[in-house]
Formats: C-alpha cells, structure tokens, sequence
C-alpha cells in the first residue's frame, strides 16, 4: 500500500545558490585598487612617455578628471540599481534591453582583454629576468593560478588582494626613497614632467594619452560589479567607487612624476619594459629586482580581480537570457560562483600569447570609454528624464555634471589610434549580429534581467 506523499515546505527545497554578501568598504576600495593595480602606472608608461613627449603626470590629471565625473555617475548607478552587471545592467534599466546588451558588449571588450594584458605584462616581465623561460610558460601558469582562486570564491579573492597590494605598497615606499635618494646632488626640473622634453608638442598627443592610461582607471568601474556581494550595496559601492578613482589617481600621477624626473628621457631599451630602466636609474639592480616582483605580484592580483568581474557580467547576461541561460546564467552550487564564465575568461585570456601590448592597451580603453559615456548618459536618462528630478541643485548633479563626464570621454573616445577602432567597431559590430540572433532579427525584445533578489 503505497504511502500518500507529503507536499515538501518550502524551507525543504533547496534555494538556488546566490552571491554571498561579505564586503564591506574597506575591502571593495582593496579590490578596486588591486584591480587597477597601483604599479600599473608603469604598464604602459614607455608607450605613453614616447606619445605626450615626457606628459605622462599630466595625461594623468587630464584622465583624472574626466574619470572623476564618470565615477559619480557609476557611484549614482550603483546606488539606484545595486545589481551584478555595472554599465550593462544601468544603460539596460534606463535605456532598455537592445542599448544595455550593447554596452555590456562594449565593456566586455576591455574586461576580457584587461586579464589578458596583465598576463601579457607577467610574460613580459619575468622573461626578461629569466631568459631561459619563454614568456608563454609564465602565462600559462599565472593563468592556471588565478582561475583556481576565482573558482574557490570571492572571499578568497579579497585575501589575495591583501597580500598583493601590501607587497606594492612596500615597493612604493622604496621607490620613493631611491629615487628621491637619486635626485639629491642633481639639477632637476620639477616642471620637466608637465611641460615635456620638446620631443612631440601640442594638446591633442596628451589626449591621446590619456585615451590609452583610461585603463588604468578600470578598477572604479569593477568595484559595481561586486554589487550584489556588498553589504549594504547602495551606500558601500558608491563610497567605494568615489575613494578608489581618487586615491588611485593621487598614486598614478606621484608614480610618474617622480619616475620622469629620476629617468627624464624617452630613450627605452625596450619601450613595453620602460619601467625596467626607471628602476636601473633609480636604485640599480636591487631595485630593478624588486619592482619586477612586486609588478608582476600586482598584475597578477589585477588578473585575479578582473578575472571575478567580468565573469560576473557574463553570469548576469547569462541570467537574463542574452547569452545562453544554462551555460552561463548559473552559479556552483559547491563553490557559489560563475565557474563556467570564470573558465570561459581564462580560455579566452590564452590569447595574451599572441597579442601586442600597445593594441591591448587600446583596445581595453576603447571598450571602457565606451562603457563611461552610456553611464553617464544613463544618470541623465534616470534622474533627469524619468524621476524628473530638475529642481535646484538637482539640474546640476542630474543633467551639467553627468553631461561634462559625458563629453570628456567621448574627447578621450576619439583620440586613440586608427587601429584601435577597427578592431574596437568589429567587436561591436559582432555585438549586433549576436544580438540580432537573440531577437530573431529585431522583431523579439531583448531579454531583460529580473532584478528581484531570491
């Protein structure tokens, strides 16, 4: 005789499994600031060095400011939709599915290539202190690395950034120290890194430059991905966002202030390893040494958090139904995290073999600034447009200061390279075809993310 069977409660059903909400402040600005990695001045310092004519502080401030108004943009998203998903799930709330597929699409680009070239940059670096080794080994181990710790968790992500950016930390103080040390008794020019060496002249070379140091300042923008890992999302991820662009911008333009006055040249034995001969000058070998450890320390943890963030857009994308629900819009049950993605993101990073520094560096800045302005339009379209928040004040902090950090990124859009575009207006162009897929040719809406949390 067959038992009659029980209806289960709903405490029996197992929930599905969710982002767990562990960081606070302290720990998202330590995420950020590893993301953007603080020795990442000297990533493309050569390259920007050789373009401003010895500007570089100076394309720093002018990347500042412009980031400063996209930061309070994304800091007012944050708090209005506190979501996995950053620029996506902001432009898709306020301008709709099609608009919001699209930049997620465009940030995807700097987000995927933005592993890679810290991989890239570990190649680089550690070849060069051990010639025997070919870079492609160092990339393969550092790869394997990283996708293990994001597989295990976020938690284990945060403690890894402790590490990190304490090693940076102590290699900063030196290099203070040396150089500072190195100038003594020398007639130095503390004006030569604002008004450069004579080699290139005009405004436009420094918004070329500081078009391409704009990934320096990615890691503002990781810190709203981790949105739905934050406790008390709507006030820690805009604090957040806000003390990271700052500090690391304080950081950015000192670190190539001090490093153009130690080596006030742009005579490189190899412009994508410049920092080498900073730190030859500066503190000889001994020096030389430690910065490539600590650099390579740092690039990894850069790797490690910008492995987590874009793995947490595909999952979002996933979620929703833009790319393939039952591959990337689920989470581990055994580790609570977008394993999928996070593999996806370390197969795709294999390309860091093959590419070109200076392209990567382009194009990472192509898809962010891409990214920056649909945000700061987005503030506009929320706050201005559909709240109708206009009275006072409210016209300047919804429509005049979103508009200036509008502007200021479409001028730093337009000044990268030819090249840059090309590869950066397939990658969009590809973005379309897909999402005319999803659609069936435009005539379906575009699958739009539930925002409700379980």
């Amino acid at each position: 005789m067959s038992q009659a069977t029980t209806p289960e409660r709903a405490s029996d059903v197992p929930s599905a499994p969710t982002l767990k909400r562990v960081l606070g402040v302290p720990a998202l600005v330590l995420f950020g600031l590893v993301y953007m990695v603080p020795l990442t001045v000297f990533t493309t310092y050569g390259i920007v060095t050789e373009m401003t004519g010895g500007r570089v502080p100076l394309a720093y401030v002018i990347t500042l400011v412009a980031m400063l108004f996209t930061a309070r943009s994304y800091a007012r998203m944050s708090a209005a939709y506190p979501y996995a998903g950053s620029a996506y799930v902001y432009t898709q709330r306020t301008f709709g599915g099609a608009i919001g597929f699209l930049a997620g699409w465009s940030l995807m680009l700097d987000y995927l290539f933005l592993p890679m070239i810290n991989y890239l940059v570990i190649g680089i670096y550690l070849e060069a202190a051990f010639p025997g080794v070919p870079a492609w080994v160092f990339i393969l181990g550092s790869i394997a690395v990283v996708t293990i710790l994001n597989v295990v968790g976020i938690v284990s992500v945060a403690r890894a950034n402790f590490v990190i950016i304490a090693v940076q930390t102590v290699f900063i103080l030196a290099f203070v120290v040396f150089g500072s040390a190195s100038l003594a008794g020398r007639e130095v020019d503390p004006l030569a890194p604002f008004v450069g060496d004579g080699s290139v002249e005009g405004v436009g070379v420094l918004f070329a430059g500081a078009a391409v140091l704009c990934l320096s300042f990615l890691g503002f923008d990781a810190v709203s991905t981790l949105a739905e890992e934050a406790k008390d999302a709507t006030r820690s991820v805009p604090r957040a966002i806000m003390i990271t662009t700052i500090a690391a911008g304080v950081i950015f333009i000192g670190l190539s202030f001090l490093a153009q006055l130690v080596f006030p040249s742009n005579e490189f034995a190899d412009v994508d390893s410049a920092a080498r001969d900073v730190m030859l000058a500066a503190g000889g070998e001994f020096l030389a040494v430690f910065f490539t450890a600590a650099y390579v320390a740092g690039a990894a943890g850069s790797a490690l958090s910008s492995q987590a963030s874009v793995s947490r857009i595909i999952y979002a994308m996933g979620r929703d139904g833009v790319l393939p629900k039952r591959v990337f819009g689920r989470l581990s049950a055994r580790f609570q995290t977008p394993v999928v993605a996070i593999l996806c993101v370390s197969a795709i990073s294999l390309l860091a073999i093959w590419f070109d520094l200076a392209l990567l560096s382009g194009m990472i800045s192509f898809g962010a600034l891409v990214a920056f302005a649909v945000v700061n339009l987005s503030v506009i379209k929320h706050f201005f447009v559909d709240r109708r928040e206009r009275a006072g004040a409210a016209v300047v902090r919804n429509l005049v200061l979103p508009l200036i950090g509008f502007g200021l990124t479409v001028w730093l859009w337009t000044s990268l390279s030819a090249e840059t575009f090309i590869v950066g207006l397939s990658w969009l162009a590809v973005g379309i075809v897909l999402l005319a897929i999803v659609t069936r040719g435009f005539r379906r809406p575009t699958p739009m993310l539930d925002l409700k949390e379980s």
